[in-house]
């Protein structure tokens, strides 16, 4: 097999797991941008609304507009930025923390369950390496 088809082979498979993961989301109704924000706030910290358009590459208004939904379902706070009064910091509460930790429980435990009834315990060694190598290629 050659590196392109290599390439196809793990992009395919990346992505039907990526929405198979996507289908066991508990059902809380934000959409992909608003979880990707919650997400990112959780793991990175505070940011202003144009770093967060910025890193999920989204329009300033589509960030608003997310951040608008997050901000009524108590979900992130907007602060005043420190040092320049004319920004906000947003910031995720811990309703937010709580939305995304049941969000990654329910999904893990369905990928935990999976890996172990399909594969043997060598594969899952395997896949313990590939993994690692999945996440050297997405840095």
């Amino acid at each position: 097999m050659g590196d392109d088809e290599l390439a196809v082979e793990v992009r395919e498979a990346v992505s039907r797991l990526a929405r198979r993961l996507r289908q066991e989301r508990p059902p809380h109704e934000l959409g992909l941008t608003s979880l990707s924000v919650l997400s990112r706030l959780y793991r990175l910290g505070p940011a202003s609304p144009s770093a967060l358009a910025a890193a999920e590459n989204v329009q300033p208004q589509s960030m608003t507009r997310a951040l608008a939904v997050l901000t009524e379902r108590g979900l992130v706070v907007r602060e005043p930025h420190p040092t320049d009064r004319r920004q906000t910091v947003v910031s995720v509460t811990d309703a937010g923390r709580a939305v995304l930790d049941e969000d990654r429980s329910r999904r893990d435990a369905w990928l935990a369950g999976v890996i172990a009834d399909r594969l043997t315990p060598v594969e899952q060694e395997f896949l313990r390496a590939a993994a690692k190598l999945l996440e050297v290629l997405s840095r």
